[in-house]
């Protein structure tokens, strides 16, 4: 998959696909705020709306790679 993914359910598996790169003893909170999301934005039926949060998740996620990369120096 190239970019940001374009459904929630690929965002989704994409999210869970990328957790493994993180450090062992973050990887339950991050795989729990994945789901907590999911959970807490199941109702949203706006078609932007819905592409405003994928944007927010994707780009959220791609900063907390980043952060943990720098500081394993990976």
């Amino acid at each position: 998959m190239k970019g940001i993914p374009q459904t929630p359910i690929q965002l989704y598996k994409y999210l869970l696909r990328e957790i493994p790169k993180l450090p062992n003893e973050s990887q339950s909170y991050y795989r729990n705020y994945v789901k907590g999301n999911f959970r807490s934005h199941a109702d949203e039926t706006d078609p932007e709306r819905i592409n405003q949060i994928i944007k927010k998740l994707y780009n959220d996620f791609q900063w907390i790679i980043k952060k943990y990369e720098n500081k394993t120096g990976k």
